[in-house]
């Protein structure tokens, strides 16, 4: 895995995030677990940005909004030994309702650490992140996807009100869906609290343009396809190909009745049928070739004109025998 990061690294240019910071050593890659290179990996490619507080400057911001914590040696995730949002939101409970201040708690912790994370890339521009760094530098995009997964999960049943209140009845829900869950995302990121209003205000207004965005694509669509796309509309060879089969089917019961004789034919008349139509057994000189009236005439010592009449009289018999056995059935 840390190869392939190493590689990612390569190939993808970090956006938004000081141009020169270095990966640390393959050493210290390896060393990560693999939760641990993946979210290293989103935060040197993906842009680098927060939304600023006037409390960000205050020397106890981190106290405050997070209490007393540390990084453990060697780890890359810190131990909080006192968390004002503790028992507010826990996995597998009903979806709470946060009051104001928690709210503007629970963002304030976001940005936070978006910020630390972008201060520790500002610090590392020409240069490679060392040990201490890197474990640093995932301990804050731990605290910043845990902010903003807490964020978007008290937020989601507000997508789903929206989308069953908006009637939009030729737009499929689970589309309405997705587009407004990727509006509340858009919005985590762009939420100033500062402002002092409530995050459903902010995100409401993003929802709703993004459902609106989606009718308007959908029209375009309906306005290039008017039908939906129906399989039986679609041209198909299916007639084709049970008429090719058929027909094998009808050539390989010739042959068989040729074989056999079951229409009665005389001597001459099966040789006429085998040489016209190529019905005989492959030779060594290769398949059978079918011959014209002149040549079978030749070959049986008759003219061209008593062949053809020779080959419709067993045309007429070998008709007979195969609607009664192969057609009837």
């Amino acid at each position: 895995m840390g190869i392939e990061l190493v590689e990612a690294m390569k190939l993808k240019q970090p956006l938004g995030v000081p141009m020169g910071v270095k990966l640390p050593s393959e050493g210290v890659i390896h060393n990560l677990a693999t939760e641990d290179q993946v979210l290293l990996t989103k935060v040197l490619t993906e842009p680098a940005d927060y939304v600023d507080h006037p409390e960000f400057e205050q020397a106890d911001a981190e106290q405050k909004l997070f209490g007393s914590s540390r990084l453990v040696d060697g780890g890359t995730r810190f131990v909080e030994t006192h968390d004002a949002l503790a028992g507010v939101f826990q996995v597998g409970e009903r979806v709470p309702t946060l009051s104001f201040d928690q709210e503007q708690h629970l963002f304030k912790r976001f940005n936070f650490a978006r910020m630390q994370v972008t201060s520790i890339l500002r610090a590392h521009v020409g240069k490679r992140l060392s040990a201490a760094a890197t474990r640093r530098l995932l301990a804050w995009g731990h605290r910043m996807l845990w902010a903003r997964s807490v964020i978007v999960r008290l937020n989601m049943p507000l997508v789903l009100a929206m989308a069953k209140r908006t009637r939009l009845s030729n737009i499929d829900f689970n589309e309405l869906v997705s587009e407004g869950n990727m509006a509340l995302l858009r919005s985590v990121e762009k939420f100033d609290c500062a402002r002092g209003y409530k995050f459903s205000t902010y995100s409401c207004r993003a929802i709703l343009k993004s459902f609106s965005r989606v009718a308007m694509r959908a029209s375009r669509y309906r306005g290039k396809f008017p039908a939906e796309y129906d399989p039986a509309m679609e041209r198909s060879d299916f007639v084709e190909r049970q008429r090719d089969s058929l027909v094998a089917d009808c050539v390989d019961e010739l042959k068989e009745i040729l074989l056999r004789n079951l229409a009665g034919l005389s001597e001459v008349e099966r040789t006429v049928i085998s040489e016209r139509f190529a019905l005989g057994e492959p030779s060594f000189m290769g398949p059978a070739c079918p011959k014209t009236l002149e040549q079978v005439g030749q070959l049986i010592g008759v003219t061209k004109e008593r062949v053809r009449q020779i080959q419709n009289n067993a045309l007429k018999k070998m008709r007979v025998a195969l609607e009664d056995r192969f057609l009837a059935a």
